[in-house]
């Protein structure tokens, strides 16, 4: 069987237990990214019943925000329901540039508190895919699934790595109230993608088309520090905007008598910035524009 057509059935399974256990379709969601438009593609192919779920980070590329607007009404027209979640963080609608305030410390790798609030917390209570890929990092390969349940309570949760496990067992332990999850291309490598999008003229992010692997939030710290030099050199209000959040994040700070360590008094939002990314900008120093590289 290919790569397609396991894709397909793994999809047409899901949305059979979605219907059956959750009385609802099966959600695909979509983050703008090469991934997602594989997945939507293969669920129309599928011919399943499906909705489409999209989560606003509020850090994506205007590109990114556009082609998700246009690609949820092509999809609204082929009679789709769609929807879009604004991020909520303790009851109230929130964004990156409040969150930062909130958290007092700026996202990193290992503190990605920005993925929780803006792109994970939908779907809950429901059925829904994913476009993770094993391809994709380490970690993935050791913690992801073909199928899983996403319980609150993380000990709990249930992964099947192959096609060949029992799924009695992932379908039967879980609650109705957690969030199951199926990634149909999870062993799909990056040339695997292309060579499917390529051949079906799947329409993707036009950010593909200007040189980047990767349409994540602007400033993602898993982008690296070229990567994100590079995006702010694209999107220059986005990083004033950075700079503006870590100024009231230092406010907070001060506020709560938390200004020691690397936040000493007198530091920055701009030195903030500048230890964030990595680029060896010292606190003080100035890097004026056209230099940024040398």
């Amino acid at each position: 069987m290919d790569l397609e057509q396991k894709a397909i059935v793994r999809l047409r399974e899901a949305s059979d237990m979605s219907l059956k256990f959750y009385k609802l379709p099966l959600v695909i969601t979509t983050s703008g990214g090469k991934d997602s438009s594989v997945c939507v593609h293969l669920a129309e192919r599928a011919g399943i019943p499906f909705e489409v779920m999209h989560s606003h980070t509020t850090a994506d590329a205007p590109e990114t925000v556009y082609f998700i607007r246009q690609d949820l009404r092509r999809l609204e027209d082929k009679g789709i329901k769609c929807f879009v979640n604004m991020p909520v963080y303790k009851g109230v609608r929130t964004s990156m540039w409040n969150l930062i305030p909130q958290k007092l410390i700026p996202p990193t790798r290992l503190v990605r508190y920005c993925c929780s609030v803006l792109k994970e917390r939908g779907g809950a209570g429901r059925f829904i895919t994913t476009g993770v890929r094993w391809a994709e990092s380490t970690k993935r390969k050791n913690t992801r699934g073909i199928y899983e349940t996403m319980p609150s309570d993380p000990t709990k949760k249930i992964i099947l790595n192959n096609d060949n496990d029992d799924r009695r067992r992932l379908f039967e332990t879980c609650t109705i109230k957690a969030k199951m999850v199926c990634n149909p291309i999870i062993e799909w490598t990056d040339a695997d993608v292309w060579d499917y999008i390529d051949a079906e003229k799947i329409p993707v992010n036009p950010l593909y088309g200007c040189g980047f692997s990767r349409v994540g939030c602007i400033g993602c710290p898993m982008a690296g520090t070229a990567g994100r030099q590079r995006e702010f050199a694209r999107y220059p209000k986005y990083q004033e905007m950075y700079i503006r959040a870590f100024d009231r994040m230092l406010e907070e700070r001060q506020r709560r008598g938390k200004m020691q360590g690397s936040w000493r008094a007198g530091t920055t939002g701009r030195d903030v910035f500048h230890l964030w990314m990595e680029d060896g900008v010292l606190p003080g120093q100035e890097v004026l524009d056209g230099f940024e590289e040398i």
